[in-house]
C-alpha cells in the first residue's frame, strides 16, 4: 500500500501529501531507521496521491487546478492513536480517515491518468507509514515503542506537492484547504 515509500524514487516524480509535523516527535526515530521515504526527505505524512503528474507536466495550470480541487475541501483534524499493518509495513491510522479519502478521490477524479499508488490496490487506506520492508519482530518492536507516544492530534495542514530531485524529496508548493 505504500508504493511511494519503496525507496525506488525517480527524479521528477511528484506526489501530493498532507504533512503531519505533530507526529514527528513520536515517529521520527523509527521512520529514520525503518522507512526509506524518511531518508529521502519526506516528512511524516499521509499520502493524498502518488504518483502524480510528472514534474514536466506540473505547470502553472496544474498548480491552479490542484488549488481549485483542494480549495473545495474544508480543513480538518486527525487523531493518530493506533497502529495498523500491511504485509511488512507498520503505520499510524488517522481518525477520521474519510477527509483523506475524499481528498484522494477528488484529485484522482481530476487526473484519472494518475490513480492512487499506480492503481496497485483496490482500496486506498489513508496511513502514516512508520516502517516498511521489515519482518514482524521489527514491526512489533516499533509498535511497542510508539504506544507510549500516542495519541498524536494534528490539524490538517495544506496539501504539499513534493518532487524527488534525484537525491531527496523537495516541497514544490503547498495547497490550502478552504
Amino acid at each position: 500500500m505504500t508504493g511511494e515509500d519503496s525507496g525506488a524514487f525517480q527524479a521528477g516524480q511528484p506526489g501530493l501529501i498532507v504533512s503531519v509535523p505533530e507526529a514527528e516527535p513520536a515517529v521520527r526515530a523509527w521512520r529514520d531507521r525503518l522507512d526509506p521515504s524518511a531518508r529521502a526527505g519526506v516528512p511524516a505524512h499521509v499520502t493524498v496521491l502518488f504518483p502524480f503528474l510528472d514534474e514536466s507536466r506540473t505547470d502553472d495550470g496544474a498548480y491552479a487546478a490542484i488549488a481549485e480541487v483542494t480549495g473545495r475541501h474544508r480543513p480538518f483534524g486527525a487523531r493518530f492513536e493506533h497502529c495498523g499493518r500491511f504485509p511488512g509495513i507498520l503505520y499510524l491510522a488517522p481518525e477520521p480517515d474519510l477527509p483523506f479519502r475524499r481528498l484522494t478521490e477528488a484529485i484522482a477524479d481530476r487526473w484519472p491518468q494518475t490513480p492512487p499508488f499506480g492503481g496497485q490496490f483496490d482500496e486506498v487506506v489513508p496511513h502514516l507509514t512508520i516502517a516498511q520492508g521489515q519482518d514482524d519482530a521489527v514491526l512489533e518492536e516499533a509498535e511497542a515503542g510508539l504506544r507510549s507516544r500516542l495519541p498524536v492530534t494534528a490539524p490538517a495542514p495544506p496539501v504539499d506537492l513534493m518532487v524527488h530531485d534525484g537525491t531527496r524529496r523537495q516541497q514544490r508548493a503547498p495547497f490550502a484547504l478552504r
